[in-house]
């Protein structure tokens, strides 16, 4: 059985990498909410060995992100446990220092989002941080046309989907208790959003 095989992947995880580097110099443990493939993980474990990083995805996913795991023999990543950000008792008990997502809200359906930070703070430890890379609106207007376009897209395989306003996401954010420490520009008009946890966990 062939594994998944993701190109956006493969062609953003350099540029997501560097953005993401120095906000995990200080961190231990990250939790990623999901993996997709498992090509991040494996591309940002192999840079950053200090870091345990706890993989998870749907079930669906997991057959795909283990055969990646195993062929790279990474002892810092963790295989996935099942997450759906919606259903409370599968949210891990542990905290972690940071928690990363790629490409994950714009295939969410708001409810999705509100349940996530919702369940946010009980994995986070103090000062956590939290970075998601994606497409985000501004002021409710897309960004660029390839961005609208891309929306329609998502709309027509699932209508509950669809890329996310930026300043309601900062205010499910801030209710969660985390506080926008950076709004990162990258390629091909996407965004990484830097949280930190205000908490005292």
């Amino acid at each position: 059985m062939n594994k998944p095989f993701s190109q956006s992947c493969e062609e953003n995880k350099h540029v997501i990498l560097e953005s993401i580097t120095p906000y995990l110099r200080d961190k231990k443990s990250v939790l990623e909410i999901a993996s997709g493939t498992g090509q991040h993980a494996i591309h940002f474990t192999e840079q950053l060995n200090h870091l345990s990083w706890q993989t998870s995805d749907l079930i669906e996913s997991h057959s795909g992100i283990c055969q990646w795991l195993e062929e790279a023999q990474i002892d810092n990543i963790i295989s996935p446990i099942e997450l759906n950000v919606s259903e409370p008792e599968q949210w891990p008990k542990t905290q972690f220092d940071a928690v990363f997502s790629a490409n994950s809200f714009h295939i969410m359906a708001k409810q999705n989002i509100v349940d996530l930070f919702e369940h946010l703070p009980q994995v986070l430890a103090r000062k956590a941080t939290l970075m998601i890379y994606g497409p985000f609106n501004y002021n409710g207007r897309f960004t660029s046309d390839s961005n609208a376009r891309f929306n329609d897209w998502l709309k027509q395989r699932n209508p509950n989907s669809g890329i996310k306003d930026f300043e309601w996401c900062d205010q499910l954010a801030e209710q969660a208790g985390l506080t926008l420490i950076n709004d990162i520009e990258m390629p091909q008009n996407n965004r990484i959003l830097v949280w930190q946890n205000t908490l005292g966990n």
